[in-house]
């Protein structure tokens, strides 16, 4: 019997082992931390072996493959000694590749993946097709599988997960951008990062779809050094096409099999440029299917936005707070304060993953009067603006945020979480940030 070993106990690594349960592997998980009580009880319903708070060597080092959760950096010595023993390391969406007949369309980029994967699972669901959004969102791929395969899968993919994906194919691969992000991962090397994210390309045929945005630089070269023979679609907010989509007169147009589509901006559900962009990805990628216009239209039209991501929490006193928490990168934090009308109290900080800050600077001086750092080391964020604004406070919580920036706002401010970090040096992660800056909010 084939002996798979799963590293990480999260979502990914206990979906993971679950279907390589169900497909008859003698399967251990290891988790160096201490593992949620809702996944303990999954692996111990499903009478799987595992360890938490160490990982023993001697028992992962007899696998016959190992699934790693893409929280693990590739660079740990566990790691390396398992490719110098020539174990196959591979991410959960390979492996449950491997055990579904559905076709994919798979969503990376910097930022905007989640919405897009959302939306494009959205239009599908509308249209009676049967799909389910999965992957770097909600529920594993590999979870999914375990209880029931489907014609359709929405996944979204982190370049964490892309990095060990070996044969795993995109029937429909779309690329949103390429901004710095996670650089510590891909040893300070922004090419590193870049060439991650393109391997959702991957081992994609002449039959298979590509969709991209063509206002990216960083996207354009990546295509010119490759010799691409799948189906290349471009999106652009800046230029005219004439296949793809693209904003003209405040209205999208997509022109896909010598069809177009056409929907006026403000019909849009999401407003603000990053989100045209992602109705066009979404969009293009189910008219490809050639689901009918009316159900494309009118999913943009009702589509509710996602949870941490520019969510309106309420307003308190004159003073609008909006939970960003899903900006854990410079660039998505760009885009949050780029679609701000009203003066801003910033909530920035978390764990920096290489931020270059210095893009933000212009938003900064003519958008925001204050800013709360929550995070434990905010030295370089003072040092970049220090000189922008005149408030600059720290403090050690979410609630302690929400209270400070509440007694520096008055009638007509807003309170944008909108941290440019990652979550992890002071919550579990992005969404229990977002949840205790709510709860902070309410309690005002």
């Amino acid at each position: 019997m084939k002996r798979i070993v799963v590293l990480g106990a999260g979502e990914s690594g206990v979906g993971a082992a679950v279907l390589a349960k169900k497909k008859g592997f003698d399967v251990f998980v290891s988790d160096k931390g201490i593992i949620n009580e809702k996944y303990l009880s999954v692996l111990s319903n499903n009478d799987i072996r595992f360890e938490q708070g160490k990982h023993s060597e001697r028992e992962i080092l007899n696998a016959d493959e190992v699934i790693k959760s893409p929280g693990i950096p590739d660079q740990i010595a566990l790691i390396k000694n398992l490719r110098i023993e020539g174990i196959p390391v591979i991410d959960e969406i390979e492996f449950a590749f491997r055990f579904s007949k559905g076709r994919t369309i798979c969503i990376t980029g910097s930022n905007g993946k989640t919405t897009t994967t959302m939306l494009t699972g959205h239009i599908l669901q509308k249209a009676g097709v049967d799909v389910m959004v999965a992957g770097n969102v909600g529920k594993s791929y590999a979870a999914c599988i375990a209880e029931n395969d489907h014609d359709w899968f929405v996944l979204e993919i982190s370049s964490f997960q892309l990095d060990n994906l070996h044969n795993f194919k995109a029937d429909i691969a779309i690329l949103l951008n390429i901004t710095p992000d996670h650089l510590d991962r891909y040893n300070n090397e922004f090419s590193n990062y870049a060439n991650s994210k393109f391997r959702i390309i991957n081992n994609q045929e002449a039959g298979d779809y590509f969709i991209y945005c063509a206002d990216d630089p960083v996207i354009q070269t990546g295509i010119e050094q490759r010799n691409l023979i799948q189906n290349c679609y471009p999106f652009s907010i800046k230029r005219e096409l004439t296949e793809g989509g693209y904003l003209k007169n405040d209205k999208i147009l997509i022109n896909i099999n010598k069809k177009q589509f056409i929907m006026h901006i403000h019909q849009l559900a999401l407003q603000g440029k990053h989100n045209i962009y992602n109705s066009l990805a979404s969009g293009m990628a189910t008219r490809i299917l050639d689901i009918r216009k009316d159900f494309v239209k009118e999913s943009l039209t009702d589509f509710k936005s996602v949870e941490h991501r520019l969510e309106y929490v309420t307003n308190v006193h004159g003073i609008e707070f909006i939970n960003d928490s899903k900006a854990t990168n410079v660039n998505s934090a760009w885009f949050a304060l780029e679609s701000m009308t009203k003066p801003v109290i910033w909530i920035v900080g978390g764990k920096d993953k290489g931020n270059d800050y210095s893009s933000l600077i212009p938003l900064v001086k003519q958008k925001v009067k204050a800013i709360i750092c929550m995070g434990n080391d905010n030295k370089k964020i003072h040092k970049v603006f220090g000189e922008s604004v005149e408030v600059i406070v720290d403090v050690n919580s979410a609630s302690e945020a929400v209270r400070s920036s509440y007694l520096l706002g008055k009638l007509g401010d807003v309170v944008l979480l909108s941290p440019a970090c990652a979550s992890f040096d002071m919550f579990n992660n992005y969404e229990d940030r977002g949840h205790q800056f709510k709860e902070a909010v309410r309690e005002l």
